[in-house]
């Protein structure tokens, strides 16, 4: 997918106020309800400025990207958007600013800016958690179990909320149309409104007897464990994303779970992109006429030859011991950086070969 700012059209600098026009020009053009209008774009439009008008959104998707934009799936919005690219949500709730019949400014303007207000899908509420990783699993990947305390379909009804062989009867509440429509009067008159049925959850069925285990309700806070497959060579602070793996809503498509990664430090290795870097001690005298170093990556031990004239700086590799890359197909290497040691004190003997060597202009 491409970038927001891209998608948008204003560059990563842009203010609130460019990017809040050019989402209202685009939403203008794509907006499925016009002639000509492409719902694709739209939602890839409404995704992108419902992460970039957000300050806490779009703080995390300029540092991780869209590994973690913090958007519902498909472009859904926290508040409520509709045609010409205003956000009328924030005059309602928690401004209270609802005018004093109680009416819904998103609903109203609904009305004049492509016809009744369109429902959206429900959908249950992401989860962040942070999980530590030893450099190894971080290399080589590793499936993890964690268990969690969160909002989960009912393993009882399977989120029907109904007894197992028990009947569904028509709703009362909504005639079994699973939606309501009311009258709300405003200063700019009466609008007829329609909301989904909350005793149905938009289904237009009850069930006759009560699932015992969640009391009907289909969804209910439970642990839960869930498995974790880590990639190989995942970085520190990397984002993963387990669609489905949030909190459940009744009659509506589960939450997302976001795990960030902190992986612990190796105490010979670092990372840098699919190869591993290590420092090397070597002793002056094997720089010199060269040797055989033992190695212990982290498949087990490797020697490496150190050349004859060695000298601090050089790096030497070890081949195909790196970070596992192309679904492990192929694998990166290892970079030996040499540090040459010189001995602070000379033995006698010591001294006299060096001084040989200098007399020799070596």
């Amino acid at each position: 997918m491409a970038n927001y700012y891209d998608i948008l059209g204003v560059d990563k600098k842009a203010s609130k106020d460019d990017i809040k026009k050019a989402f209202r020009k685009l939403a203008h053009q794509y907006h499925p309800d016009k002639k000509g209008g492409n719902t694709d774009k739209f939602k890839e439009v409404n995704e992108a400025y419902t992460v970039l008008s957000d300050d806490d959104k779009r703080a995390q998707y300029d540092m991780y990207g869209q590994t973690f934009a913090g958007t519902n799936a498909g472009g859904q919005t926290g508040g409520w958007q509709d045609f010409g690219g205003f956000d009328f949500s924030q005059f309602t709730g928690a401004n209270g600013f609802q005018g004093a019949e109680g009416f819904d400014l998103g609903d109203i303007f609904g009305q004049f800016f492509g016809g009744s207000r369109r429902a959206q899908a429900k959908r249950g509420r992401d989860i962040s958690i942070d999980i530590e990783l030893a450099f190894e699993d971080a290399i080589f990947g590793v499936e993890r179990e964690i268990i969690l305390n969160k909002v989960s379909v009912c393993g009882t009804c399977d989120g029907t909320g109904a007894k197992k062989g028990s009947e569904m009867t028509e709703c009362k509440t909504c005639n079994g149309k699973g939606k309501i429509r009311e009258m709300k009067k405003s200063i700019f008159g009466s609008f007829e409104m329609t909301r989904g049925c909350e005793t149905c959850f938009g289904q237009g069925k009850v069930p006759k007897e009560r699932c015992q285990t969640c009391s009907g309700a289909g969804i209910l806070k439970k642990e839960e464990g869930i498995k974790i497959k880590i990639p190989a060579g995942i970085d520190n602070g990397e984002m993963i994303r387990l669609s489905g793996g949030g909190e459940a809503v009744r009659g509506g498509q589960s939450g997302d779970l976001y795990i960030k990664t902190h992986v612990k430090k190796h105490k010979v290795f670092r990372k840098e992109g699919n190869d591993l870097v290590m420092n090397l001690e070597v002793k002056l005298s094997d720089a010199l006429l060269g040797a055989d170093y033992d190695i212990h990556t982290l498949d087990g031990l490797s020697t490496l030859k150190i050349p004859e004239g060695a000298n601090t700086g050089d790096i030497l590799m070890i081949k195909g011991k790196g970070v596992p890359t192309d679904r492990g197909r192929s694998r990166g290497d290892i970079l030996v950086h040499l540090r040459v040691s010189l001995p602070k004190k000379l033995s006698k003997s010591a001294r006299e070969v060096v001084q040989k060597l200098r007399e020799e202009g070596v």
